[in-house]
């Protein structure tokens, strides 16, 4: 169900994306439809978690703004079923704060959360900061200087947004990929949580910085890359992370 909401009055920067806003509290989401409809976001309001699954495979959206307390299917269960067919960004919308509570979003593969009470002000921006990274399936000039990253059997090819390890494809989330990223764009220096999220999410973002632990987390299983033993991303304690470039075998000419 599209919201029944006025058109925008004005060009703005949402104009081409799609947002799909899913929350069973009626008023909340028709007051996000209302600032995303302002910025120029092609909207579309649902109120459950079976619609939510169906809207997006009908509409390809480009974010995803999902409630965690849901009929039909809970946000968690909607989280990990968008990331079965989409790479679409997620944000989770809870009312409860618990530390539990958020990382299991970020788990499931939401790439960000806000708490209830919100403002939508902030939602907006942060969709905005999103939507500057580019999207993995559609084909974009590659950014000025873009390089191909090598640590050994781990390639990072910037300008295709690929990961290769040991020859084969790694398959990472448009947000697992810009970590990885911005860690080898300053491989063998320490970088803390606050830089990384800097680089990703934007100087402006606020919120839990194990936001990056989470990511971390993602990166390190799917690249068989442990905590206990890692070959690549190192914790550097009391600071933050590390890629390794003991086993660089080419580097990339010039900066990011």
């Amino acid at each position: 169900m599209t919201a029944d909401l006025p058109p925008p009055g004005r060009r703005g920067p949402g104009r081409g994306y799609r947002v799909l806003v899913v929350d069973d509290e009626k008023p909340l989401a028709d007051v996000v439809a209302r600032y995303l409809l302002r910025d120029g976001y092609d909207v579309t309001v649902v109120h459950d978690g079976p619609a939510a699954l169906q809207c997006s495979r009908r509409l390809d959206p480009d974010v995803v703004i999902l409630d965690l307390g849901l009929p039909g299917l809970d946000g968690l269960d909607v989280c990990r079923g968008l990331r079965e067919f989409s790479d679409c960004y997620i944000v989770m919308l809870t009312a409860r704060a618990e530390e539990p509570d958020t990382l299991a979003g970020l788990r499931a593969g939401a790439d960000d959360y806000m708490t209830k009470p919100f403002s939508p002000r902030e939602l907006v921006a942060r969709v905005q900061v999103m939507l500057r990274r580019p999207r993995q399936q559609v084909a974009k000039e590659p950014p000025a200087g873009a390089q191909l990253y090598v640590f050994g059997p781990l390639s990072i090819d910037v300008s295709a947004r690929e990961v290769h390890l040991d020859g084969d494809r790694a398959v990472l989330t448009r947000t697992e990929f810009d970590v990885l990223q911005a860690l080898a764009a300053r491989a063998g220096q320490a970088m803390t949580r606050r830089q990384i999220i800097d680089g990703v999410w934007g100087e402006t973002w606020v919120g839990d910085e194990q936001l990056v632990d989470v990511h971390v987390a993602h990166l390190r299983r799917k690249l068989g890359d442990p905590a206990s033993g890692p070959r690549f991303i190192h914790t550097v304690r009391g600071v933050g992370y590390r890629l390794n470039v003991g086993q660089v075998t080419s580097s990339p000419e010039g900066d990011l």
